[in-house]
Order: C-alpha cells, then structure tokens, then sequence
C-alpha cells in the first residue's frame, strides 16, 4: 500500500487507545507502520530496483530488528528533546507498539496486486493477495473519518473518543474481507471459463479496480500465451482474445543476463514481450497500461526508454 495508508493505520491505532500506552506512542506507531519502506532508497537504481523492493526489510530479520532499533531510537530523541506534557515514555510499551506499528506493514502490502517476499531473506518467494489497490481511497476515507471524529471527541473531553477509531478499523476489516470474496469469486468465474475453452496450467489473477472496488481486471495465462478481460460483480467474466506472450523471442535470450533485465525477470509475475513502434519491450501484464507503462517497460534491444 502507499505511504499514506501506512501512516493512517499506524494513527488510527493510536487513536483506538494505544497512545494512552506510553509516551511518544503515536509517532513511534507511525514511524513504525512505514520503516519497512526503507528500502525504498533502492529507486536510485531506477530498474534493479524492482528486484529489491519489499524483499529483506519486510521479512523475518527486519520485523526482529527494525522495532528494537526504532525503540532506542525515540527513547534517545526523548533523552535529548524530553515532551513537555503527556504520559511518560514507557520502553517496553514503545518497543510492543513498534512491533506492532512495523507488522502493520507488511500485511497491507500483501493486500494488493504488486507484491510482497515475507521470507527473505530465507526465500525470495513473492505472496500476493489480489484484495486492495495499492491505493484504496476507500481506505483512504475510512482511516482519515475515523482519526478526525476520534480527535474530535477526545478534544472534546467525551469518554467515547476512542469509539470513531474502533468503528473505522472494524468497517476497514469488513471492507476488506468483502474485497477479497469478491476476488475469490472473480477468479473461480474465470476458472470456469477457461474450463470451458480447455485452457490448461494456467495462472488467473483477479487485479482490483483503483476506484470501483467491486470490479476486477481480469489477468490469466498458460503456456506460451495470455489475456485478459474484466469482471463486474453480479454480472460475471468477460474475456477477450489470446496474445501469445513470446517469452522466447530471441531479442529476449540475446539479454537475459543484462541487469535490468534479470532484475525485472526476477521481479515480474506475469512477463511478456510486446511490440511498441517497432521495438520490443519485456513487459508485466499487470502494468501494461499508458499509465504505467513507461516504468514497467524494459528496452530488449537498447533503443531508450519506452514510449
């Protein structure tokens, strides 16, 4: 999920109660819900940097390490610039909520289409759950209601302020579990379709719509071809035609060993090579739109950036 997402559910927990816990509880739960992201110093290699996002600091080690260390990190911006009102700063209360801050994170990341390695760097395996955009607006408002209905009330002396915060993460969980049935059923009607047309070793993914949350774009592929199509709840799979997704076009062999290459190879779910003005490009079916399509296209033969 983007970062505004991981700051708004790091604060609705504060706002549910948990910034009572300790001193400097909601910034250390901010912080937290976004540290993972680090990693995202890796965008200064342009396209190798697709083999290393969401990888070792969202797995295992990171999740050890990375709340002791936010921990001794505010416990040490206390020392120096103590709070002037507030509960004391309690280390054991700071360092469960930065555990539970840093957690947050890479379960929103599994959420949507684009991916996250739990177990690196034990596997490099890619887990995704096919439920959120990467940016949900719905969440988006739900998170934001809650926070500000929440201070509002708190700000108002009512013993209720945390009710709004529990309401809105009750409704996001909801919300959630109703995207991912929705996902369930889009994939098993595509299934069927594909049953009927005798597609055999096929992959389907159930890509979620940015907007209108009860659609999905319908990404599938078997052997040496792909499609795609679109699903609206209530009205079923819609399918269009076949492309085959020449994965062994010689241009491609010619460069598997180039860097941005084995990079984008390593990171793609769903690789193809297509054809823009004449030159070709290896490509993902899930960002193969105008607007994605200029980070996610890599030059087989050279020529520059994609158009």
């Amino acid at each position: 999920m983007d970062n505004l997402t991981h700051s708004l559910a790091g604060a609705l927990l504060g706002q549910m109660g948990l910034k009572r816990l300790t001193g400097r509880a909601m910034a250390t739960l901010v912080i937290a819900a976004n540290i993972p992201d680090i990693d995202a110093i890796a965008t200064v290699l342009v396209t190798e940097s697709l083999a290393l996002r969401r990888g070792i600091t969202h797995g295992p080690p990171a999740m050890l390490l990375l709340p002791p260390l936010l921990t001794a990190l505010v416990l040490a911006w206390d020392r120096w610039r103590p709070a002037a009102s507030g509960p004391p700063v309690r280390p054991l209360a700071l360092l469960l909520l930065a555990y539970l801050g840093t957690l947050t994170h890479p379960a929103l990341d599994w959420l949507n289409s684009y991916g996250v390695r739990f177990l690196e760097p034990f596997s490099s395996r890619w887990f995704y759950g096919d439920i959120l955009f990467i940016i949900d607006l719905w969440i988006w408002m739900a998170l934001g209601a809650g926070l500000i209905l929440s201070r509002r009330r708190e700000r108002a002396g009512r013993s209720d302020w945390r009710l709004p915060a529990l309401t809105a993460g009750g409704a996001i969980i909801l919300y959630i579990a109703a995207n991912g049935l929705i996902t369930a059923d889009a994939e098993a009607a595509t299934n069927d379709q594909l049953d009927r047309r005798a597609v055999r070793s096929r992959q389907v993914v159930a890509a979620p719509a940015p907007l209108a949350f009860w659609n999905r774009q319908i990404l599938w592929r078997s052997t040496g071809v792909y499609g795609d199509g679109s699903y609206r709840l209530g009205q079923g799979v819609s399918l269009g035609s076949t492309r085959p997704t020449r994965l062994d076009d010689a241009r491609l062999a010619a460069v598997r060993d180039r860097p941005d290459v084995a990079a984008f190879l390593f990171w793609s779910r769903m690789p193809v090579v297509v054809e823009r003005d004449g030159q070709a490009y290896l490509g993902d079916q899930r960002f193969l739109s105008r607007l994605t399509r200029a980070n996610f296209l890599i030059p087989l033969d050279n020529a520059g950036p994609a158009p």
